[in-house]
């Protein structure tokens, strides 16, 4: 039969008070009154059975019994203390945490993460997504994908890519009873569009095609993520604006084609950024590595002019 631990916070207070030999500093230490560790003293005595301590001329003092128990458990916190330590250092060293945007995890970042953790398994990568700037002074995000110029004071930001604007469209509306050979042919189709940072797309490239920037204003459909506007593109309901990141994939799978050779390359980027005084760890430095290299196979574009000042992203990203 195994015998019935005894309360744990009983022997935190024995073992406190034991080492210290005071009732006052072991409640000083363990944040709590100095009654509550005589009422937990107490509660432990009766549940062993045993006196732990005796009181003589103002001085606490261990009984032989106590003075046995105690090596015991003085060694088993060690164990916990040790334990628990490993256990923190290892799910920090091993755990690489990185934030970026909702539509460019799901369309290029995660498509690729299963080389990452062919080549590091002992990485555990953990996606979050979020359209606000990273608080890196929380320290629960190692790394973020964030779209600017690369200028943020005490980070440090490495150049990935830069994308191009041009739109796409599944082969069967290509194909359908509505002609789609110039960029005219777009005021008799269904446009569709990106909310949340995106607005803007149809516009600029319309002007750079030289066509009247009010096509872009035409009814079709919205939607407020960019990889769900991809998606209806791909279900045949219209015709989107393509960035190369998001669609480069389904190009590449031939669910999307891209109908007009005009490509309106974007003024802005995205960038690997970190904290400087964390931007060489081994995971993070390992997930730099792999992903300049997977990106090297890709057209890879040259950052843009750095500006004074690029404390914030310029449209809002999902």
């Amino acid at each position: 039969m195994t015998a019935r631990l005894p309360s744990l916070n009983g022997l935190r207070a024995f073992e406190a008070a034991a080492r210290h030999l005071s009732f006052t500093h072991a409640a000083a230490e363990l944040h709590v009154t100095q009654t509550a560790i005589s009422h937990q003293i107490r509660r432990l005595e009766d549940e062993l059975g045993i006196q732990l301590f005796v009181r003589q001329n103002r001085t606490l003092a261990l009984t032989p019994q106590a003075r046995d128990y105690l090596p015991g458990v003085r060694a088993a916190f060690n164990d916990l203390r040790l334990a628990t330590d490993r256990l923190l250092r290892k799910d920090s060293a091993s755990v690489l945490t990185i934030s970026t945007l909702a539509s460019l995890a799901a369309k290029w970042l995660l498509p690729r993460l299963s080389a990452f953790q062919e080549a590091h398994p002992t990485i555990d990568v953990r996606i979050t997504t979020s359209t606000a700037l990273v608080d890196f002074k929380k320290g629960d995000v190692d790394a973020a994908i964030r779209y600017g110029r690369g200028q943020w004071p005490g980070l440090r930001a490495d150049w990935l890519m830069a994308d191009q604007l041009f739109p796409v469209c599944s082969p069967a509306l290509l194909q359908g009873n509505k002609p789609l050979h110039t960029p005219q042919d777009l005021t008799e189709h269904t446009l569709l569009y990106s909310s949340g940072g995106y607005d803007d797309d149809w516009r600029l490239w319309l002007t750079a095609a030289g066509l009247p920037p009010d096509i872009s204003k035409q009814p079709g459909l919205s939607f407020d993520l960019i990889f769900m506007t991809v998606q209806a593109a791909i279900d045949g309901l219209g015709v989107a604006i393509g960035r190369t990141s998001y669609v480069e994939a389904d190009i590449a799978k031939g669910r999307l084609v891209v109908p007009f050779k005009i490509k309106l390359p974007d003024e802005w980027g995205f960038y690997l950024v970190s904290p400087q005084a964390s931007a060489e760890t081994p995971k993070l430095s390992a997930f730099r590595q792999w992903l300049l290299a997977s990106i090297q196979g890709s057209t890879k574009t040259s950052p843009p002019p750095a500006e004074a000042a690029d404390g914030l992203v310029r449209r809002r990203r999902k």
